[in-house]
């Protein structure tokens, strides 16, 4: 593990002080926390209210999957906020698109806890919800790929995988800290009172947390790779027609396959594991919702600590190792993972959350330094947001749907085809990992449209 009190930075521009990756580290953190707070705050929100308040009219199961389904759009815009984010994130800069897509998704999820329901306005209040959750998608697409790189470029290669793990661990703690709250608020409140007013404080907390994330934000410097890369660009006078889409479709095609089809069995896996998880329990089962949070948020500890030591160890043994591990895991893990839910006992309901982001872990934890180090610096925001986000239209999106249709019947829940299913989404994730090369440890400072420009 890198030492905390040196700086482990890349060479900065001449004439500039060196740039702590601690500091980069923490800025990205906090706010892609933030972001996903707000992200997986409406993905709570759609399994415990959003069916009820806006699409009241609908039956309980179908009111869900009509409230998956707005969650589901959230998905779909977040390729495109990869490509959009992308683009000028490798055209301007990394930072700058970082602040503005945090700002998006601010404002997008301050205005749902302000939003009235179908009882108040009819159909528009499930329009302008689908309108909200698709900035969100739109805003989140744009965020990993910066806060990764502004890690990954800043990090020496043989440390890369710790430093570049801590931006994935934000996802957690913004899990951990939308779970979190929505416990509190369980605790404290009626079902009614929560039905009523209480769902709408997590939303509304945002512009707290977001304020955070902006000031953390604004302070650090740009990438020194890819100053570097864009002032060689500049030299070759390539900057003008430089696509960067265009020049990943055409240098990089293999590399955005790869990338998705790794992103199969760790996205689908964590939806099954978390939002899922809390459906299945209090729709299926007939349990509180009280233990299966208490649940979430243990387990969001666990998967925050765990996440830079497993992306530690990738600096050492490798990414792909950890990878097959993982993905076997999850497809072994799925087939038990139910029943210890449906048992409504309280300890094995914690096991069956904690072990299962545990394995999630294994591919999570190395995949940002991993697809970091798939593209050149010219393209790269470009090409790990289009492989990163065009899986999770297969994947996250899909997966509270397809989970919710495959167990079926609320009498008779179908747990075996949601086992089957993630074991297939496994099996493409090792062949896709079996197909891609070993990375760790490699440079940062190559690039195949340069080198040929």
């Amino acid at each position: 593990m890198p030492n905390l009190n040196t700086p482990d930075v890349s060479s900065p521009p001449k004439g500039k002080r060196p740039v702590s990756v601690v500091r980069v580290v923490f800025a990205s953190l906090v706010g892609t926390a933030v972001e996903w707070y707000d992200f997986f705050l409406y993905g709570s929100a759609a399994a415990l209210v959003f069916g009820k308040l806006f699409f009241p009219e609908s039956e309980p199961v179908t009111a869900t999957l009509l409230a998956f389904g707005t969650y589901a759009l959230g998905f779909v815009a977040r390729p495109l906020g990869g490509i959009v984010f992308g683009h000028f994130g490798d055209k301007v800069g990394r930072k700058k698109m970082l602040v503005f897509s945090l700002m998006m998704m601010g404002l997008s999820t301050i205005a749902i806890g302000l939003l009235p329901t179908y009882a108040a306005i009819g159909l528009a209040a499930p329009l302008l919800l689908l309108a909200c959750r698709l900035l969100q998608g739109f805003a989140v697409g744009g965020e990993w790929g910066g806060a990764v790189l502004m890690v990954a470029e800043h990090g020496k290669d043989t440390h890369r995988g710790f430093w570049s793990s801590w931006v994935q661990a934000g996802v957690p703690l913004g899990n951990l800290l939308a779970t979190g709250v929505l416990w509190l608020l369980a605790m404290m409140q009626s079902d009614d009172a929560f039905n009523a007013w209480g769902w709408r404080i997590p939303f509304l907390l945002s512009a707290v947390l977001v304020g955070v994330g902006l000031w953390v934000r604004l302070q650090i410097e740009e990438s020194p790779v890819y100053a570097e890369a864009r002032a060689e660009m500049s030299h070759k006078k390539a900057e003008a027609n430089h696509m960067p889409l265009l020049e990943v479709i055409r240098k990089y095609p293999r590399e955005v396959l790869v990338a998705m089809g790794m992103r199969l069995a760790e996205n689908i896996s964590y939806y099954i594991f978390t939002i899922i998880s809390i459906t299945y329990l209090v729709d299926y089962v007939g349990g509180e919702k009280g233990p299966i949070l208490q649940a979430l948020l243990l387990a969001s500890i666990v998967h925050f600590v765990a996440i830079p030591i497993i992306g530690a160890l990738s600096d050492r043994v490798g990414r792909r190792p950890l990878y097959i591990v993982g993905a076997i895991g999850v497809a072994a893990w799925s087939w038990v993972f139910f029943d210890l839910i449906g048992s409504k006992d309280d300890s094995k309901i914690v096991l069956a959350v904690v072990v299962g982001l545990l394995l999630h872990a294994l591919m999570y934890a190395p995949q940002a330094a991993f697809f970091s180090e798939l593209f050149g610096t010219s393209v790269r925001y470009t090409g790990a947001s289009v492989g990163y986000q065009l899986a999770s239209i297969f994947a996250g999106a899909l997966a509270p749907i397809i989970a919710l249709k495959l167990l079926g019947d609320v009498e008779a829940p179908n747990t075996t085809a949601v086992a089957v299913y993630v074991t297939i989404a496994a099996v493409l994730t090792l062949a896709a990992v079996l197909t891609a090369k070993e990375t760790a440890r490699s440079s940062l400072r190559h690039d195949r449209v340069l080198d040929e420009a």
